[in-house]
C-alpha cells in the first residue's frame, strides 16, 4: 500500500479516453441515438468523477496522514507551487491555440482571457460563448472544478484535523472521525443540488465545486482507509484492505451495474444535463458509487503481479496515464480540427473512423506536450528557493499522478 502504485496510471488512463470516446460518440450524434448503446456511450461523462476521486485521494493522502498520526500537514506554500507548475503551462499553451484558432475576433478582449488564463471561466454566468467555453476548450470546465478544490484543500484538510484532534489521540478514533466529516462534505454536493433548482433553476451551479464534492470524497475516504490500516492492520481499516484485495472483481461489478442503471432515463436527457432535482441526486449517488468503486481496487492494491496491476500498471497503460493529462487537454482541438478539414456538420459522422483519427492525432499532440512541457514545467520546481519547499515537507505522494 505504500510507494507508487502503477494501477492508478492506468485507471488515470482509462478516464482519459473514456472522456474522449465520449466527446467524439457526442460530436458524431452516436450517444444521441435511440438505443442502448447510444444511452452507455452518453455516460461516459463519468470519468470526470473519476478523475476528482483520483485527485482526492492522491493529493488528501499527506494531509489524511498528519492528522491521524498527529504530525505536521504539507506546506501549503509548496504544494500550491507544485500544483501550479503540473497544471498551467500546459493549458494555457492550448488556450492559446485554440482562441487563435476559432476565437480570433475575442483576441482583445481582456475579460475573457482573465478568466481563461485564471481557469475561471465557470463563474462567468453571461459569456459572450456558447456552451461550457470557446470552441476547443469545452472540456475545461472540470478543469476549473480541480482548481477550485486545489486552492479549498488545505483549509479543508485543516478543518477536517481539527475536527479529529477533538476525538483524543487515539489513531483509530481520529481516521473514523476523518470519515465522518468526508461523509458531511460528500452530503454538500446533494444540499447544493436541491438549492440550484429553488426558487429557480440555475444550471451554472452544476459546474461549481460544492456539486462536485461528492465525487472527491470517496478518494479522501480511501487515503484515510490506508492510513489507517498501515498503522493498525488488524483493525477495521485493515480487513478492509485485505478483502478488497481478494475480490476486487466484486466491486468492478458493483461500478458496472451502477454505470447500467446511470445509463437509464433516471439520470436525466442525454448530454443536455439533468432535468430535474431527482434526476441530478441520482447522477451524484451513482457516479459517486461508479469512482469509488472503480478507483479502491486500484488504491488498495497490495501486489503489483495481482490481476489488477498487471491489468493497468503494465507499460502501456502507465505510459498513456502519464501523458493522460495532455489527452485531456487537447481532445477538442483535434476533434474540432478534423471535422474542419473533413468538412463534416456537427452531430454528423462516422463515430468509429472518427474516434481513430482524433484518438492517434490527441495522443501525439499529448505526448509532444507530456515531454516539451510538463516534465519541464514540472522540473522547475528544483530551482525554487530551498527553504520554500522544505519546511514541513511531507513524504512523497504516493500511488500514480494527478491531475
Amino acid at each position: 500500500m505504500g510507494g507508487h502504485l502503477d494501477a492508478l496510471d492506468g485507471m488515470r488512463a482509462v478516464a482519459a479516453f473514456a472522456v474522449l470516446i465520449f466527446h467524439v460518440a457526442i460530436e458524431s450524434a452516436t450517444a444521441l441515438q435511440d438505443n442502448y448503446f447510444g444511452a452507455l456511450l452518453s455516460r461516459g461523462d463519468v470519468a470526470v468523477p473519476i478523475f476528482f476521486t483520483l485527485s482526492g485521494l492522491l493529493l488528501y493522502r499527506p494531509y489524511a496522514r498528519a492528522a491521524v498520526e498527529g504530525t505536521e500537514p504539507p506546506s501549503t506554500g509548496t504544494y500550491l507551487v507544485k500544483r501550479a507548475l503540473r497544471i498551467l503551462p500546459a493549458y494555457w499553451l492550448v488556450v492559446v491555440i485554440a482562441m487563435l484558432l476559432w476565437s480570433r475576433d475575442h483576441l482583445g478582449d481582456t475579460k475573457t482571457w482573465l478568466q481563461m488564463v485564471f481557469l475561471a471561466q465557470n463563474y462567468e454566468t453571461h459569456p459572450w460563448w456558447f456552451g461550457l467555453g470557446p470552441k476547443g476548450l469545452a472540456q475545461m470546465w472540470s478543469l476549473c472544478v480541480e482548481v477550485a478544490f486545489y486552492l479549498v484543500l488545505p483549509l479543508l484538510a485543516a478543518g477536517l484535523a481539527r475536527f479529529a484532534r477533538r476525538g483524543g489521540g487515539d489513531a483509530g478514533r481520529r481516521a473514523r472521525r476523518l470519515l465522518l466529516g468526508l461523509a458531511a462534505l460528500a452530503a454538500v454536493s446533494y444540499l447544493w443540488t436541491i438549492l440550484s433548482y429553488y426558487p429557480e433553476y440555475r444550471p451554472y451551479m452544476n459546474t461549481w465545486l460544492p456539486r462536485a464534492l461528492t465525487f472527491f470524497a470517496p478518494g479522501m475516504a480511501l487515503a484515510v482507509v490506508l492510513v489507517w490500516a498501515r498503522r493498525e492492520q488488524d483493525g477495521p481499516a485493515g480487513r478492509l484492505v485485505r478483502a478488497v484485495n481478494a475480490s476486487p472483481g466484486t466491486l468492478w461489478a458493483v461500478a458496472g451495474l451502477a454505470y447500467a442503471v446511470a445509463a437509464s432515463p433516471v439520470t436525466g436527457p442525454r448530454f443536455s444535463g439533468v432535468d430535474g432535482v431527482w434526476s441530478g441526486v441520482f447522477e451524484l449517488a451513482l457516479y459517486s458509487t461508479i469512482a469509488a468503486c472503480l478507483v479502491a481496487p486500484c488504491a488498495m492494491l497490495s501486489r503489483g503481479d495481482a490481476p489488477v496491476g498487471r491489468l493497468l500498471g503494465n507499460p502501456v497503460m502507465r505510459y498513456f496515464g502519464r501523458i493522460s493529462y495532455g489527452v485531456f487537454l487537447w481532445q477538442f482541438i483535434a476533434l474540432y480540427m478534423w471535422y474542419d478539414l473533413t468538412e463534416q456538420r456537427p452531430f454528423s459522422g462516422n463515430f468509429l473512423v472518427n474516434l481513430l483519427v482524433v484518438g492517434a492525432l490527441t495522443i501525439a499532440l499529448a505526448a509532444l506536450t507530456y515531454k516539451y512541457v510538463e516534465e519541464p514545467a514540472r522540473g522547475l520546481v528544483r530551482f525554487l528557493r530551498p527553504p520554500a519547499l522544505s519546511a514541513r515537507s511531507p513524504e512523497p505522494l504516493p500511488q500514480g499522478r494527478t491531475p
